[in-house]
């Protein structure tokens, strides 16, 4: 906890990782599209530290929220393509292209993916007051009352709203969306109780869900997360095969940026992502490290746009 504290107050404090060696003097920025305070803002940082030495560099981190991910994402393909300006990216900022039309960048051809760092999965949690205790009990309530239960994201057409219309889809119930400006505010809502039922991310909810906050019904992944092994997945609970979206996220630079510049990246955060403390971090927060190549990033990206496109064009649910 000791860790995990240091990490949260330096968030908090808007803290840079220093390059202990800093050879030239320059830097490296990691453009955070969400406001301070969620996962990727706590991911971000939490590489920075780790790769300002390996790279001899001072790094920082900025966050530039709106648009669910899409202004800092299109100021990270506008940038320089010189190894020097990194977006922080998610499986949420990569899929605003398929939800707003004024978006330019594309996911696949405007940047050139680094690494993955982590998994977040996400836990379908309730507000206490909410009498279900199970999956199937929410859904027998939704049903019963449609329209009536709230649910809470962290902006129109982010992940957990795409998410939550999933699983409202194919379980046949009709909740109302209650979209707020970033994660955290959208954590703060159910727990002020003014919506009842949310998509969180385990990060998100750990602490909550240990002073009794909130209740958590399911997870949202192929399996059960080691830190609640009694805890469902949906696929199972409701019978809903193959029912899965997690939250992965990665760094990325602009596309054109130099090859020897890429690869100095990589084994930066590489050594990051492999250090003992850095995993051990991820892990205290209920987050998965995870490591894929250039080729599997890109073809991860292409699957959840086919995934997702679908289902933002059957709902009608694309914005200018």
């Amino acid at each position: 906890m000791k860790r995990l504290a240091r990490l949260m107050g330096c968030m908090a404090l808007g803290c840079a990782a220093m390059g202990a060696h800093a050879q030239n003097g320059s830097s490296v920025r990691i453009i955070v599209p969400f406001a301070a305070g969620g996962p990727n803002d706590v991911v971000a940082r939490l590489a920075a530290q780790y790769i300002a030495e390996p790279l001899g560099k001072t790094v920082i981190v900025e966050n530039k929220p709106g648009a669910t991910g899409a202004i800092g994402s299109q100021l990270a393909a506008d940038a320089k393509p010189d190894g020097n300006t990194l977006l922080l990216a998610s499986s949420s900022t990569m899929m605003a292209p398929i939800i707003l039309k004024s978006v330019r960048f594309d996911p696949v051809k405007d940047f050139a993916p680094i690494d993955l760092i982590a998994l977040d999965e996400n836990l379908l949690v309730v507000h206490p007051s909410v009498p279900a205790k199970t999956v199937q009990e929410l859904i027998d309530l939704a049903r019963a009352k449609p329209g009536d239960l709230n649910y809470s994201t962290s902006g129109q057409g982010s992940s957990y709203h795409l998410g939550t219309e999933l699983f409202s889809s194919q379980t046949g119930i009709q909740m109302t969306h209650v979209p707020y400006k970033g994660t955290a505010p959208a954590v703060f809502g159910l727990l002020a109780g003014e919506v009842q039922v949310q998509f969180q991310a385990v990060s998100q909810a750990k602490q909550h869900i240990a002073a009794g906050k909130v209740r958590p019904l399911g997870i949202a992944s192929s399996t059960r997360h080691d830190d609640y092994p009694d805890l469902p997945t949906i696929a199972e609970a409701a019978n809903l095969p193959g029912f899965e979206f997690a939250t992965w996220m990665g760094l990325f630079a602009p596309a054109g940026t130099p090859e020897p510049e890429l690869a100095k990246l990589r084994e930066a955060l590489h050594k990051a992502t492999q250090h003992p403390e850095f995993q051990a971090s991820l892990k205290e927060l209920g987050m998965r490290p995870v490591s894929e190549d250039p080729q599997a990033i890109t073809a991860r990206i292409s699957q959840d746009l086919e995934k997702w496109g679908t289902l933002v064009q059957t709902k009608g649910l694309q914005m200018q």
